[in-house]
């Protein structure tokens, strides 16, 4: 670039002379910025939880879902909210969490029950958002409106149960009516806003010795039930073993008794069998009875069957018998015969008392 200065010789009110082609690339680089911002304009990203509400002049046209880069007309044609609807957010009633800790805040933990006492409760809301456009231009402050019909909903239905029912057995009642009420107001003022999840962070006295002395009943109760679950968990062990016992001799005397009554059937058939061959031959039949008999009470005895209406006089030879037993050899006994005796006549002048003497005599002798 030249620069002509006035001075000796020159002339001082001379205007400073451009270089030829500046304009035009102050121009070119113009063009270059416009086309980079319009591009830059033209082009938005949305991310998997994201929806994205599209303007055009200002009035709401179309919602993009779906995640990745999406084409738009430059601002301030068209302009793009991105939101993260699909994010399940949080929102502290009662109480906020400072650097990891948290604080209560007594102006919403505060409320009066039903029986006209304070009680301090904290609860978690869990939301989302369903409806991107409902949520961005139906309530002014959406998030406000959020946790003052939160803390409305609660308040309404502890202020209409007592205190002794809100902090023990009815906290998941209260729980459950107060995310009722509190999705019936999203619904009815359509924010946008779908309620995920109501949850009772704590429900007690305010801070003092009533809030000891209820916490005291409240372990005691808990103690209690769990003392009445551990016995009903004892009874449920108990019975069905000792039903099962109970079954199982029941079970054990039916076979038992059915055990019984075969072998009952059993002898009876028996005896009715050898009574009718008893009834045949009852010689026969009676002397196989004694034997079967002596054969069970007496297994290693010998059995000698002899003939007792012979003559003959037996000899058992009891030592060689005994010996044999011992050693396991079967002995045949001798049998001793002996001459039959006459029998003697008495004389015929001989009185019975004569007879009788001498018979008595003679048996003596022998």
């Amino acid at each position: 670039m030249e620069v002509y200065q006035g001075g000796k010789g020159g002339d001082s009110n001379q205007i400073p002379q451009i270089p030829k082609g500046t304009a035009k690339k102050v121009i070119i680089g113009a063009v270059v910025a416009l086309l980079l911002w319009v591009g830059w304009s033209c082009f938005y990203t949305v991310q998997e939880q994201e929806e994205a509400a599209k303007l055009t002049f200002g009035k709401y046209t179309s919602t993009t879902e779906k995640a990745g880069l999406h084409f738009k007309l430059p601002y301030p044609i068209e302009k793009v909210i991105i939101y993260p609807t699909k994010l399940t957010q949080k929102m502290q009633i009662g109480y906020r969490e400072l650097n990891g800790k948290s604080v209560s805040v007594e102006s919403d933990a505060l409320m009066i029950t039903g029986d006209e006492n304070l009680v301090s409760a904290d609860a978690v809301v869990e939301w989302r958002v369903s409806n991107l456009e409902a949520f961005l231009y139906n309530i002014d402050d959406p998030e406000t409106f959020l946790r003052n019909t939160a803390s409305a909903s609660i308040r309404s239905v502890i202020g209409a149960n007592k205190l002794d029912f809100a902090i023990t057995e009815g906290k998941t009642i209260i729980q459950a009516e107060a995310k009722k009420r509190l999705e019936e107001l999203h619904l009815f003022y359509n924010t946008g806003i779908k309620i995920e999840d109501l949850k009772f962070q704590d429900i007690e006295p305010p801070e003092g010795t009533v809030q000891q002395a209820f916490r005291e009943v409240t372990n005691a109760r808990e103690e209690k039930s769990t003392k009445i679950n551990q016995a009903q968990k004892y009874v449920n062990d108990i019975l069905p073993k000792a039903r099962g016992e109970a079954q199982a001799l029941i079970e054990k005397a039916e076979s038992e008794k059915h055990s019984r009554i075969v072998n009952a059937q059993g002898d009876v058939a028996k005896f009715n069998a050898i009574y009718n061959e008893y009834v045949k031959n009852p010689d026969i039949t009676s002397d196989r009875l004694i034997l079967e008999t002596l054969e069970k009470i007496l297994p290693g005895a010998k059995v000698i069957i002899t003939d007792g209406g012979s003559d003959t006089v037996k000899y058992l030879p009891l030592n060689e018998l005994m010996n044999s037993s011992r050693s396991g050899n079967s002995v045949t006994p001798p049998t001793v015969t002996t001459p039959p005796q006459q029998p003697v006549q008495p004389p015929a002048n001989q009185t019975d008392d004569e007879t009788s003497q001498e018979d008595e005599e003679g048996g003596a002798a022998q």
